[in-house]
């Protein structure tokens, strides 16, 4: 790469970190930490939605798949317009005005104020796991995108990666990833979609060139087996009812209509705008560099094909697009630990202060973890999969036990997210066991039959369903 897209990547990081010490010093509460005061707007949130949920680390599992299979690769966001518009019309009006009645910071909340603290304990430990795992599939797509770019190891990379997220995140919380994502994938978009596409499409010879380099299967959406979309489908859908960074964003809200807004801009950029984005962009890297690694497609292209000045913009862009989801992930984790554990059960005396510092150093804790997944785990996008499972596994029926049916207790909560979230990690560590292709197709069943059984059999009094307008 040319000293002057050097310099722009390095400029674009001093940036980050400067911005992250200035909203510091406006944080004086754990509340503005975590959820910006609950006054951000609609196309903030609904940016930093998308920024979140696609980041770098699906842009470049995106550009892979349009790499290994064409156009068909973007039904893996169109889980992401789905699950969206789900949660809009499902999760938003009922979750909404009961966050903003009993003051919730983090997901967990919501379970507890239905089971209790001992459900909420238990939910925070399965998402705050799955958010590590997912922390580290970040910073090991950008580390991977850092290596190739720079040449760098692909360990200093990651550690490079990790030191500019884990401090910005660490100092700035919810108010500056949000406003921070808005312009990283505000960047990212008019990049890739005025700059890298056209200079890409010129580079292979426009269609008749592509249609010469790729086989006929890459140009039909359908060619693609309806079972791998199922998969997506059960693995992401659900976690747009069940991440804490939505939760988060959530809370952030002005009110409820402005959360509907958000989301429905989210599922729109997701799909169609962004998926046939990506996918193309990988088919234009396949037709250029066929012998590549999937997932190094598309940031070769990028620092191939762009002129020098444009390749550093696209790529400083894509580095904050992956830092985007790194940070949310790493905040949801650190939420977890403090608010859902040490202020509820340890010390429930806390002043504002002391947990903010906690928070702080929390990040730059579970930041750490992070790393540690990077560096073992085999590639981007099994590593987001496996994150979600373990969350979906454990909390999707929960959650919709604590929304939709009046007779589920705590028992049969608890036992569903242990069992559920339990066996797909089991899945997972041990597949020989387990006579299923995917882990989740083990925990998903188990933890809904379970809710059913266990709720069904509880003679304790019943709670009723959360009614946030009573």
């Amino acid at each position: 790469m040319h000293v002057v897209d050097l310099a722009i990547v390095i400029l674009s990081f001093l940036g980050l970190l400067a911005f992250g010490l200035w909203i510091k010093e406006r944080q004086t509460s754990v509340a503005g930490y975590f959820v910006g005061d609950r006054n951000m707007g609609a196309t903030h949130v609904g940016l930093s939605i998308v920024a979140t949920d696609v980041g770098g680390g699906f842009s470049i599992g995106l550009g892979g798949l349009g790499f290994t299979m064409g156009l068909a690769g973007s039904w893996l966001l169109f889980t992401g317009l789905l699950g969206a518009w789900l949660s809009a019309v499902l999760l938003i009006p009922r979750a909404k005005p009961l966050a903003d009645r009993y003051g919730f910071l983090t997901f967990p909340d919501l379970l507890g104020h239905r089971f209790g603290l001992g459900v909420a304990g238990v939910a925070a430990l399965i998402s705050a796991v799955g958010y590590i795992g997912f922390t580290g599939s970040q910073l090991l797509a950008g580390g991977k995108l850092a290596a190739s770019v720079f040449g760098l190891p692909l360990h200093y990379a990651v550690w490079a990666m990790a030191a500019v997220v884990i401090i910005y995140t660490a100092l700035g919380g919810i108010r500056a990833v949000i406003l921070t994502d808005t312009i990283q994938w505000g960047i990212l978009l008019v990049g890739l979609s005025f700059v890298a596409l056209p200079l890409g499409y010129q580079a292979v010879g426009g269609l008749e060139g592509l249609h010469k380099a790729l086989p006929a299967s890459y140009f039909d959406p359908l060619a693609i087996a309806p079972s791998l979309v199922g998969r997506w489908v059960l693995s992401i859908v659900p976690v747009w009812f069940v991440g804490m960074t939505l939760y988060q964003r959530l809370y952030a809200v002005r009110d409820e209509a402005t959360a509907q807004r958000a989301w429905l801009i989210a599922g729109l950029l997701e799909w169609p705008l962004m998926a046939f984005l990506g996918v193309t962009l990988g088919m234009f890297a396949r037709a250029l560099f066929p012998a590549l690694d999937p997932e190094m497609a598309m940031p070769t292209f990028v620092a191939t094909v762009l002129p020098v000045g444009a390749a550093g913009i696209v790529m400083a862009a894509y580095l904050a697009a992956i830092m985007s989801t790194a940070d949310s992930c790493l905040l949801a984790a650190t939420g977890h630990l403090v608010n859902d554990w040490y202020s509820k059960v340890f010390n429930p005396c806390s002043d504002e202060q002391h947990l903010l510092r906690l928070s702080r150093e929390t990040t730059l804790l579970f930041g750490l973890g992070a790393v540690a997944f990077a560096l073992h785990v085999p590639g981007i996008l099994k590593g987001m999969l496996l994150a979600y499972d373990i969350m979906v596994a454990g909390l999707f029926f929960p959650t919709l036990g604590a929304l939709y049916w009046s007779r589920a207790t705590s028992r049969g909560a608890l036992w569903s997210m242990l069992l559920g979230g339990g066996l797909t990690l089991a899945a997972t560590v041990w597949p020989h066991w387990f006579p299923v292709s995917e882990a989740v197709y083990v925990g998903l069943p188990v933890s809904a039959a379970v809710l059913v059984v266990v709720s069904l059999a509880d003679r304790r009094p019943r709670s009723g369903l959360i009614d946030a307008r009573s």
